[in-house]
């Protein structure tokens, strides 16, 4: 069955003066459901506080703008860790986590912050469900005072008054003066990791970059069930065609820049041939082949693939499948010339995944 691939941006679900929630959603994304990948956006204001929440689904952060503090609490642990975050920095968030985020109230920029996740587990598939700890919505509302009381060992008049003393939901913005906990370097440990700073695994001269996330950089990230990776190309680069080999699907976010895509999928066919540019998310089909072409501008994307060690196939370039096939199943296989197979074999000799333009 043939299902939508066009990149979509999210849509705003709640906010206010401290910042706003967006979310992508499996009726404008369909694939979002097909692949039970959830995917969402925090945009926090100076000030801006998301209160502590725990969501039905683990997540891979990434944070896309800004600096703040993120608070996790891990389960069954009895301090909270106090993260500072930057731009570039990866979290693995495992299922059962506590997390809130803040950007600080003299922050010159918002804190922006993406979520992809798997959903397979969730109430919702393509969708996360967020369940808030305080607010107008928040878990403790809907128990009787006399269960809160019971719970906080309070009077049932002081129960119901905290409960209730937090008016807004999701998000806040703190009053002058409120402060929160400071960051911690050693909170910080094994828990985030810099995408933009972190030693590279592929490094082509003006064509890209990688920065993969797997269990040894990130040690949550096997909790978490997902790899990502940052993926910077320059202007005018390729990005070899190739598909995930170990049935994965692979979740992209253009961070900026812009660029063409083109997706082949069963029987031959282009499923996907489409321009996209900073902000849009797609969905690449289990074993489905993409290729992606930089404007002028280069091209940046983060992507989560549905296991935690991805393993990715190419089909041009010196690692490219062709190279491994022997001469003459190639000839066979294109029915041409040993002439045009020596031809097509000498080239891309020297290039791995990313073509820079001629």
């Amino acid at each position: 069955m043939a299902v939508d691939l066009t990149p979509r941006q999210p849509k705003k679900t709640y906010g206010g003066e401290g910042g706003a929630y967006y979310e992508w959603s499996p009726a404008d994304l369909p694939m979002l459901g097909v692949a039970s990948i959830g995917a969402a956006k925090l945009s926090l204001a100076a000030g801006g506080l998301s209160l502590p929440s725990y969501s039905d689904s683990a997540k891979v952060a990434y944070v896309l703008q800004g600096t703040g503090t993120c608070g996790i609490v891990l389960p069954e642990a009895t301090k909270e860790k106090v993260v500072g975050v930057k731009e570039g920095d990866a979290l693995a968030l495992p299922f059962g986590v506590v997390t809130w985020w803040h950007n600080a109230p003299d922050a010159t920029t918002e804190l922006i912050v993406l979520f992809l996740g798997d959903t397979s587990k969730g109430h919702k598939a393509g969708q996360f469900t967020n369940f808030q700890l305080t607010g107008a919505n928040g878990i403790f509302t809907g128990f009787s005072t006399e269960f809160v009381g019971r719970a906080w060992d309070l009077t049932q008049d002081d129960a119901a008054k905290l409960v209730s003393s937090q008016p807004a939901s999701g998000i806040v913005k703190l009053g002058a003066g409120q402060k929160l906990p400071a960051p911690s370097a050693e909170d910080r440990k094994g828990m985030a990791l810099n995408c933009l700073e972190a030693p590279l695994d592929v490094d082509i001269k003006n064509g890209g970059r990688v920065v993969v996330l797997n269990t040894q950089n990130l040690p949550l990230v096997k909790e978490v069930g997902l790899g990502a990776d940052l993926v910077r190309i320059d202007a005018h680069s390729m990005c070899s065609p190739g598909f995930s080999c170990d049935s994965a699907y692979q979740v992209t976010y253009i961070v900026r820049g812009s660029g063409r895509v083109q997706v082949v999928g069963t029987d031959g066919k282009r499923v996907l041939e489409t321009h996209v540019e900073g902000g849009y998310l797609f969905i690449v089909p289990r074993f489905f082949v993409v290729s992606k072409i930089a404007d002028a501008s280069g091209l940046e994307w983060f992507s989560i693939i549905t296991t935690p060690n991805p393993i990715f196939s190419h089909l041009a370039g010196r690692t490219s499948v062709w190279k491994a096939i022997s001469p003459e199943v190639l000839e066979a296989s294109f029915n041409t010339t040993p002439e045009m197979e020596k031809l097509f074999r000498s080239k891309r000799l020297d290039s791995e995944i990313f073509f820079a333009p001629n």
